[in-house]
């Protein structure tokens, strides 16, 4: 299951299909997640509450403790203006980026990381892989 909140106004944020088509690719298919797309100050909020750095950041990811074993569960928090602006400043197309910061942010809930150089490497690749099916660029 996955249930998308827009907690944002922004008109760049993808359609409820398309964010489903990416999760899809990225997902298992046992899986409960929410995606809420907020506001600056609600992503600066929740960035500076839990990983103590105050400024807003592009993507969150809160894995569930209690999630049953081979199930994907969690939360993401993408902060809509922050996509805008990095897509910007990186050259890249706004649906390109929602789609990476998705992809990524779902992968984290699968346990992927970037911590060590072989893991990040591990994780770009399996990034790569799922928004070449939808015929966007590398990320990186």
């Amino acid at each position: 299951m996955l249930t998308i909140q827009r907690a944002s106004r922004a008109s760049h944020i993808p359609s409820d299909r398309r964010l489903r088509a990416w999760a899809s690719a990225a997902l298992p298919g046992n899986c409960d997640v929410t995606v809420r797309y907020v506001a600056s100050a609600e992503a600066r909020r929740l960035n500076r509450q839990f990983r103590g750095k105050d400024y807003a950041t592009n993507v969150l990811s809160f894995p569930y403790d209690h999630a049953p074993r081979g199930k994907v569960a969690g939360d993401i928090v993408i902060c809509a203006p922050v996509v805008a602006r990095e897509a910007r400043e990186q050259g890249k197309s706004v649906e390109a980026h929602h789609a990476h910061l998705l992809v990524h942010g779902l992968l984290h809930l699968q346990g992927h990381g970037h911590e060590r150089e072989s893991d990040a490497r591990r994780m770009e690749r399996r990034e790569r892989e799922v928004l070449a099916k939808f015929g966007f660029p590398d990320p990186y």
